[in-house]
């Protein structure tokens, strides 16, 4: 159990930290970076993380019930609407409220997919895990009131909250097509994995080419669209142009990496694991990227109450992801 928490948990801080490079491009807009990160974070490092790592690679994929890769296919695509919004979000309200609120979405329904799909624990268990949850939304919550009160006490930029509030809760909502698509197709293609000679963590590279790759078809060509919408090649024609690849570069080595992560915690941790992983990861990603933000100076002109709700949401967030640890020892 403890390993798969502690993968749970290096999975969270790699989330966290995978948006936090885009600070550092220069002059690109929005649709340069995020464009650049989804097509090297879809179509290159997944396939080429696939070739190194996994053995018998196509005769896996040929063993897939056709349902099985339809439905990650599906909730795949779905996902990848749903994180194209959430760097929406971020760029309309910050990285610490983009966080707080996308990921509170996708804990909240996330976690509760692989018990659906799954079955129900006992109900000592489910209690523990939904006082867990529960605890966690709590912190998100006040990370997002936290959120709000900064941008009312900052004069020096004016963003549209309710904007950026809607796209992060329906790109939360969307993207938990990553928790269904891990819960339908992990144990297959684990146990695929195993029976083709790999070591057991090597079918988490395979769960999330599938993932990522679905998630592609519907970003890249909604990015090429942006960038000739509004005109954007140009900017890809300037002097920080290989620092900007390198950062972009380094967000999507930095997702990767947290996907594979978590889907081999789930695995770790058994029949829950996709719920109490989940919650685990998404809670720290939160976490670490509001840690981030007070960094990277998003709360230096905040006000006293709002830097009290940023800090009480953070210990809450600590708390329930013990409560949610304890939930699974006792499964």
């Amino acid at each position: 159990m403890l390993t798969g928490i502690l993968f749970a948990l290096f999975a969270g801080l790699m989330l966290g930290l995978y948006a936090l490079p885009e600070k550092f491009t220069r002059d690109f807009a929005f649709e340069n970076t995020w464009g650049a990160f989804f097509a090297i974070n879809m179509f290159v490092v997944p396939p080429l993380a696939a070739v190194v790592f996994v053995d018998e690679l196509f005769h896996i994929l040929g063993q897939l019930p056709p349902n099985v890769i339809v439905g990650m296919l599906v909730s795949g695509f779905l996902w990848g609407i749903g994180v194209m919004l959430w760097g929406k979000a971020i760029n309309y309200v910050g990285l610490s409220l983009g966080f707080s609120i996308f990921i509170g979405t996708v804990i909240l329904i996330g976690s509760l997919i692989p018990l659906a799909v799954n079955g129900l624990p006992d109900i000592r268990v489910l209690v523990v895990l939904l006082l867990g949850l529960v605890t966690v939304l709590l912190g998100v919550l006040f990370n997002g009131r936290a959120g709000m009160l900064r941008e009312k006490s900052n004069t020096d930029q004016r963003k549209n909250v309710l904007a950026g509030l809607t796209i992060a809760v329906v790109g939360g909502l969307l993207a938990t097509g990553f928790s269904y698509a891990n819960a339908v197709g992990g144990e297959i293609i684990s146990q695929a994995t195993v029976a083709a000679g790999n070591q057991p963590w090597v079918a988490s590279v395979i769960i999330m080419l599938i993932i990522y790759l679905a998630g592609g078809i519907f970003v890249i060509p909604y990015f090429i669209l942006q960038l000739s919408k509004h005109d954007l090649w140009s900017k890809f024609n300037t002097p920080h142009l290989s620092r900007n690849l390198v950062m972009t570069s380094l967000m999507a080595i930095l997702n990767f990496v947290a996907g594979v992560a978590f889907a081999y915690s789930a695995f770790l941790l058994g029949k829950i694991g996709g719920t109490v992983g989940y919650a685990i990861y998404n809670a720290l990603s939160v976490a670490v990227a509001m840690v981030s933000g007070l960094i990277t100076g998003e709360w230096v002109s905040a006000s006293f109450r709002a830097r009290s709700f940023l800090y009480a949401g953070l210990t809450a967030m600590v708390v329930g992801v013990i409560l949610i640890a304890y939930g699974n020892s006792l499964y």
